[in-house]
């Protein structure tokens, strides 16, 4: 048996911030990252309309890039002073990814990380609030979904909460909000979308359900992307409603280990962050290669629905990752670990244990290909170096 879930409502395009005047509730906790939403008057705009339909609110500002166990249970602990009946995350995937958690714990505060840490272990929620999320950046679509990555920095590690229980209740997708990302921000949510996609369409999960939306996504993010990252308004408005698709897609089909060696590799290493989307980027068409040996009629679709050259599924697929290759360079991303500055002693040190994680990952089970540890590592060495995966 198959299960499809998604917000009970999503409201979308120019002006459908407004929805907020219509809410039924008395208190709201408004989470927010660095400060950009208060800077364009969006946080105004939003406590305005819930002024206007009652709502008393409470601002948790500052949540961080990558948001910290400690962000989220400081937050929990403000939202059970406050006790609202509404919790509204505001931004890019971080506030909303920790609002998520922090409402896990405001509902449950004897529960502590480690009992929610594997997927579909959260316990019932909407017993004291409501969740609402307004996504401000074009990528992880966490509006839509049922995940929340949170990250241990004692460990060094990222932790893709996954449960159906933090799937937003309300996503307003305003295009407006989208219009205030900076370049490189459009480059790297673009095309963690586009990964979100691509992963879903052949993940272990996937489905009628989700396989059209994950098709119409990548359809629309490859005639939009660069565009939008080029400062087209009208294209940035239609990646904001791409990556929301892709999105729906892979809450339900789940994803595969491009994602897994993005949370794994994210915060590991000392000689710089990596951020989500631009890991993703990299990693992609490593990843490619690797699963075709598994579903390369999967990917030769892609490339069909893209119009891309090529008879066979190989010629198909290896066009695909060609059009990926070029459209990551568009962007002005890189294409390896190396060039992006990781230092080697330091890569060849962690190579093992970064694959011990990554397979251990939450996303590495719906990968279509299975994936020991012998092979993380060789994706790895692919991935640091720039070498075609052949194995």
């Amino acid at each position: 048996m198959g299960r499809f879930t998604l917000p009970r409502d999503l409201y979308f395009g120019e002006g459908s911030l407004e929805t907020l005047k219509t809410l039924k509730g008395k208190k709201a906790v408004l989470c927010l990252g660095g400060g950009s939403m208060k800077r364009f008057g969006f946080v105004d705009q939003v406590v305005e309309y819930l002024k206007e339909a009652g709502i008393e609110t409470k601002l948790i500002e500052g949540i961080e890039p990558d948001p910290s166990v400690e962000t989220v249970m400081k937050g929990a602990e403000a939202m059970r002073e406050f006790e609202p009946d509404l919790i509204v995350a505001m931004g890019g995937g971080s506030p909303i990814d920790a609002a998520k958690a922090m409402w896990v714990f405001y509902e449950h505060p004897e529960t502590t990380f480690d009992d929610i840490k594997d997927p579909f272990t959260i316990p019932e929620l909407r017993n004291k609030a409501k969740f609402i999320a307004i996504p401000s950046t074009s990528g992880t679509a966490t509006e839509v979904t049922a995940f929340s990555v949170i990250t241990d920095y004692s460990a060094g590690i990222k932790y893709p909460l996954a449960d159906f229980e933090i799937t937003p209740d309300i996503a307003i997708v305003d295009p407006a909000l989208a219009e205030t990302m900076p370049q490189t921000l459009t480059a790297h949510t673009g095309m963690d979308a586009l990964t979100h996609a691509i992963e879903a369409y052949v993940a272990g999960l996937h489905s009628p359900f989700s396989d059209p939306l994950a098709i119409q996504a990548i359809e629309m993010i490859f005639d939009n992307l660069k565009a939008s990252y080029e400062g087209d308004m009208e294209a940035r408005g239609n990646m904001h409603i791409a990556q929301c698709l892709a999105g729906m897609a892979f809450s339900n089909a789940l994803l595969g280990i491009v994602h897994s060696l993005a949370h794994k590799t994210g915060a590991v290493f000392d000689t710089g962050h990596i951020p989500h989307g631009c890991a993703n980027a990299i990693y992609l068409p490593y990843v490619i290669q690797f699963n075709a040996k598994v579903c390369e009629d999967r990917f030769a679709m892609i490339a069909r629905k893209l119009g891309l050259p090529g008879i066979t599924d190989k010629a198909l697929t290896n066009s695909l990752i060609k059009a990926v290759k070029e459209l990551r360079a568009s962007l002005h991303i890189v294409s390896n670990l190396k060039d992006f500055g990781v230092k080697e002693d330091e890569f060849l040190e962690k190579k093992h244990m970064i694959a011990e994680r990554a397979v251990g990952d939450a996303c590495t089970g719906s990968n279509p290909r299975e994936t020991s540890v012998e092979d993380m590592e060789k994706v790895l060495e692919c991935i640091y170096y720039g070498k075609d995966v052949t194995f």
